[in-house]
């Protein structure tokens, strides 16, 4: 057990220590100039020691209260800066979501959030583990699959899986121009990893593809967009994920066919979240920004 001075009592003498003034204390602190007095005098007593030289204008510290008063107050800053962030924390949200959302999606969106609720603080976990609400502190996740999700979770949808083939303006007008799903085949298919190009491929053409393509795989499919940016090639994509890019004419649609699958991207957060009203907040201005 921490054998402690009462915080009355250290109270009274770090402000005191700040003022030199017994009157401008109890001014601080809200209590009469006889009790700030009274305090340090048993601060005083219980540690053997003269904190203060008391003067009739005033006070001095005395070479112990000078060694005394930095750490105590270094201690009340502690304090006040620990229950500053404990009540923070009830306007902080974590979100999580897979690399490629949050770089294509999310993070180009979160000004706007930060200027519309300058209150609530937004943490990022950007990965493609699939995060535990229990155990790693998120509030909210997007999730791209098919619900339900897990026990407990509510489900939203978000952005649809529509997937469309996109690829650099010069490799779509080059020396192999791109003027029909068939001339796909002529270029270097960027692949993430849900392997979706056979699929698109194989309901573009109606019917099975017979020659052998030259794929190039990447772990995340931001990383894949950002070789057809670089023109390494033909790359598949969530429209929503590369509408700058297109308008910005970094990026083409070759080929106007586009493809559904089953795996959408969707809202997810507990039935019952640690922080329903911020919880709320941002459920809402996520469907706002589709």
């Amino acid at each position: 057990m921490r054998n402690l001075p009462p915080l009355n009592s250290l109270k009274a003498f770090e402000s005191s220590g700040r003022h030199l003034n017994f009157r401008l204390a109890a001014e601080e602190l809200g209590v009469t100039q006889g009790a700030v007095a009274q305090h340090v005098r048993a601060l005083e007593d219980l540690l053997k020691i003269k904190l203060f030289e008391r003067h009739a204008r005033g006070l001095s510290l005395t070479d112990e209260g000078r060694k005394y008063l930095p750490p105590v107050r270094r201690a009340f800053d502690m304090i006040a800066e620990a229950t500053g962030n404990l009540s923070a924390q009830s306007a902080v949200v974590t979100i999580s979501s897979t690399p490629s959302f949050a770089t294509r999606w999310l993070v180009p969106k979160l000004g706007s959030f930060a200027q519309d609720h300058p209150d609530i603080q937004v943490r990022l976990d950007a990965s493609n583990n699939r995060a535990n609400f229990q155990t790693d502190g998120v509030d909210i996740a997007v999730r791209q699959g098919k619900p339900p999700f897990g026990p407990g979770l509510v489900a939203e949808p978000l952005l649809a899986a529509q997937l469309i083939a996109v690829c650099h303006p010069d490799l779509a007008s080059g020396p192999d121009p791109i003027q029909s799903p068939r001339d796909l085949l002529n270029h270097v298919l960027l692949e993430d990893t849900h392997g979706q190009w056979p699929l698109f491929l194989e309901a573009a053409l109606e019917e099975r593809p017979v020659k052998d393509v030259k794929t190039m795989t990447f772990s995340q499919t931001s990383m894949a967009i950002d070789a057809a940016l670089a023109s390494q090639g033909i790359a598949l994509a969530n429209p929503e994920f590369v509408e700058a890019d297109l308008m910005a004419n970094r990026l083409c649609q070759p080929v106007e066919f586009s493809m559904e699958t089953d795996e959408g991207y969707y809202v997810v957060a507990p039935r019952e979240p640690r922080n329903p009203v911020i919880v709320s907040i941002v459920r809402r201005w996520l469907a706002e920004q589709v």
